[in-house]
């Protein structure tokens, strides 16, 4: 069970499945318990069958890697065919389980699966483009819980989508400049410009920006009928300040210590955003 958990990564998965629970919660018109329970265990099991595939995918890279090598498949504890067979099972159960709250989700949360597994993960190791194709499935999570709630697709899911996806940059280029020796070892250059170097630390100061002010849109009536309230809007603009903060830091230092500052910065961020966006939904 321990190394099932590893494979699907399972704290990633739970805390991809928190995105989509806020994305429901923000969108739907009233609360149903058989919903919240089917888009928690559909968008988990897909994220875990996503996992799999990848680490099925990555076996000798992740033998390389200090970070991987204690992982079920290139420590030899789990047979690839086993994983696999772990894989499809929960792919197919996750994308079902979705399917039952309508056909859309399950559309989006199969193309979340497809993306990651046939095109960011052969391409992580040819070229940095990759984080671009990887922050489209990581950033459907969110939007996937208003579709679940609402059935629909239309501005207030896409705002979720690009709120999602400009916030992976910060937090991925900072993982990226402190993992980057041993993502190198299995041929991983997942920065900017393959090197640590300016335009890395440039580009996450870019994309903190334009995280916060996506995330501003809902607070000036931008966002459809996702708005925010005053408090909401200024603890939202708070704690993107602190990420941008620690951005400009990363830029102005180029070092780990900064990179990892930042990457906290981001960890918090989203979380505490996306409870406060739910917390003033239900207080409005």
């Amino acid at each position: 069970m321990r190394d099932l958990g590893l494979l699907l990564k399972f704290r990633l998965a739970f805390s991809v499945v928190i995105s989509a629970v806020a994305g429901y919660l923000l969108g739907a018109p009233e609360v149903h318990w058989t919903e919240l329970i089917l888009l928690t265990l559909g968008g988990f099991a897909v994220v875990g069958s996503s996992n799999a595939f990848n680490q099925v995918w990555e076996i000798d890279q992740d033998g390389l890697m200090g970070r991987t090598q204690n992982r079920p498949l290139p420590s030899g504890r789990m047979t690839q065919t086993r994983a696999l067979v772990w894989a499809f099972a929960f792919g197919i159960a996750g994308i079902a389980a979705l399917a039952l709250l309508n056909l859309k989700t399950a559309a989006f949360g199969a193309l979340s699966l497809l993306l990651y597994v046939l095109i960011y993960t052969p391409l992580k190791a040819k070229s940095p483009w990759a984080v671009l194709v990887g922050a489209i499935p990581g950033a459907i999570p969110f939007m996937l819980g208003w579709v679940a709630a609402t059935g629909s697709f239309g501005l207030e899911p896409g705002v979720l989508f690009a709120y999602q996806f400009v916030w992976q940059f910060p937090h991925f280029w900072a993982i990226a400049w402190l993992a980057y020796d041993d993502y190198a070892k299995a041929g991983y250059y997942l920065l900017p410009n393959r090197i640590k170097d300016r335009l890395a630390t440039r580009m996450t100061v870019f994309y903190a920006l334009w995280m916060v002010l996506i995330s501003l849109l809902p607070a000036f009536g931008l966002a459809g009928t996702l708005t925010t309230s005053l408090w909401a809007s200024i603890a939202t603009g708070v704690l993107g300040l602190d990420v941008m903060y620690h951005a400009v830091q990363h830029f102005r230092r180029a070092d780990d210590a900064s990179a990892r500052a930042l990457m906290f910065s981001t960890i918090r961020y989203l979380p505490l955003v996306q409870t406060l966006w739910v917390v003033d939904r239900f207080i409005q």
